[in-house]
C-alpha cells in the first residue's frame, strides 16, 4: 500500500446492527460512502456521543481494503453477490422508502417507511383479516436498519401515497 492512499484514508466508528446486539469496528477508509457501498448490512455511526463512548471500548481497528480473512470479509463478500443484481443501490441515498413487506405465504403484511439510514420511522401491519394497526418508533424496542443496497427491498418499493393511505386507515396499536 502507497503512503498517498494510506494518508487519504481516516477512521470511521462501523455498526453491523442485528437487532439484539451489534458488531463494532474501527474501520480505515477514504469515505463514509466507499464503507457502505463496500459492505453489505454496515452502517457508520455519525452520532457524536456515540463516537466519543466508542473511544473507550477495545474494537478491531480493520482497513476496508485488507485482504481476506479480516471481520469484513463476509460483509463484503454479500455486498459483491448484491453489485450485478438488479435494483442494487436504487433505494440508497433517499429521504424516505416506502417498502411492503409480507411475512410467509399468506402472513401478514408489512408496510414500512423508512430513512435514510434504512430504520423504520412508521410501519402499518396489515392482519389476515384485512384489520390493520399503526405503529412508529416509540413503538419498537429495536429497529435494526434495513440496507438499502440490497437488491431484495428494491421490488418491494410502495409509493408514499399508498403507504400514507394505509396509515391513515390504520389504527395506533394502543387503540386496538
Amino acid at each position: 500500500m502507497n503512503q498517498l492512499a494510506e494518508v487519504r484514508k481516516t477512521r470511521y466508528l462501523v455498526l453491523h446492527d442485528y437487532g439484539m446486539g451489534g458488531l463494532w469496528w474501527w474501520v480505515w477508509a477514504e469515505s463514509a460512502e466507499e464503507i457502505v457501498r463496500v459492505c453489505a448490512e454496515v452502517e457508520v455511526v455519525t452520532d457524536s456521543e456515540v463516537i466519543d463512548r466508542a473511544q473507550t471500548w477495545t474494537l478491531e481497528e480493520v482497513h476496508l481494503d485488507a485482504p481476506d480473512p479480516n471481520p469484513l470479509s463476509s460483509f463484503r463478500a454479500q455486498r459483491d453477490a448484491q453489485r450485478g443484481q438488479p435494483g442494487f443501490g436504487v433505494l440508497a441515498g433517499r429521504d424516505r422508502v416506502y417498502l411492503r413487506w409480507q411475512e410467509g405465504g399468506d402472513e401478514e403484511i408489512f408496510l414500512m417507511e423508512l430513512g435514510p439510514d434504512g430504520r423504520r420511522l412508521r410501519q402499518v401491519e396489515i392482519d389476515l383479516d384485512g384489520g390493520s394497526v399503526k405503529t412508529s418508533v416509540e413503538d419498537w424496542p429495536l429497529n435494526p436498519p434495513c440496507d438499502l443496497y440490497d437488491p431484495q427491498y428494491a421490488s418491494l418499493e410502495i409509493s408514499c401515497d399508498d403507504f400514507e393511505e394505509a396509515w391513515h386507515r390504520a389504527l395506533h396499536e394502543s387503540q386496538g
